[in-house]
């Protein structure tokens, strides 16, 4: 379905080299995205190489910024279509992933997905801000990451309860990403973390993206997260 050479183009401009798995898997994952896309609303992006660029590599570039070891621990939150957790999975499919969604339908769009390629990670349907008070899921992952799920200084108190200290908290935005960052200043001191990495880049398509890492230097406090509908209305 995809373009094998698009797609080998844009992953090396990143600096990633896939194996024939890892083509495969993308195009299957690809193929699936658009068939479950009549009866599950998952992505206004169908056309092949859109996904390319605006999905696969959006997401990859993360491992341009962040070298990720086997064996470490992800969480990618609030999902959906696995963006940027299934791409970064088969890229390095020896992370040990956890995909975060409220919506079931779109978590079994996942499980189809790793069923298919043989790939190995846990679904888990449930809300952000539930798993960041939970003593299993709090503090735990090496990293958390989202993409386009909600403004900065509100998605920080999804993600950041979750990141172990030393952790990475990181986050894939449009051209807004520098003014939510500002916005979210407060949010990531109160929440244990220090900006690490603020980048901006364009996709080949001319779509531009920004980047923001964090790093966590420090315990969450207790009382974080706080309530889905606090966290909305009165953003740190």
């Amino acid at each position: 379905m995809i373009d094998f050479a698009l797609l080998k183009n844009e992953v090396e401009k990143i600096g990633i080299n896939l194996d024939q798995y890892g083509f495969d898997r993308f195009d299957a994952y690809a193929e699936r995205l658009v068939r479950w896309n009549n009866h599950v609303n998952l992505t206004a992006i169908t056309a092949p190489d859109d996904i390319v660029i605006k999905h696969f590599a959006d997401s990859l570039y993360i491992l341009k910024y962040v070298q990720m070891s086997k064996a470490q621990k992800l969480i990618d939150i609030g999902t959906g279509a696995g963006f940027p957790g299934l791409p970064l999975l088969i890229a390095e499919s020896e992370l040990e992933v956890d995909f975060v969604d409220s919506v079931g339908k779109k978590l079994a769009f996942i499980k189809d997905v790793l069923r298919n390629s043989g790939l190995v990670a846990s679904v888990i349907h449930n809300r952000a801000e539930e798993l960041g008070k939970d003593e299993e899921y709090r503090e735990k992952y090496d990293y958390a990451v989202a993409r386009a799920v909600a403004p900065l200084n509100v998605l920080c108190e999804y993600g950041m309860p979750l990141v172990k200290p030393g952790g990475l908290f990181i986050s894939l935005k449009g051209s807004t990403g520098k003014q939510e960052l500002k916005q979210a200043e407060n949010a990531i001191k109160i929440l244990g973390g220090e900006l690490l990495r603020f980048d901006e880049y364009t996709l080949s398509n001319g779509d531009e993206r920004s980047i923001i890492i964090v790093r966590k230097i420090s315990h969450t406090p207790t009382k974080y997260p706080r309530k889905s509908k606090k966290i909305s209305t009165r953003p740190l």
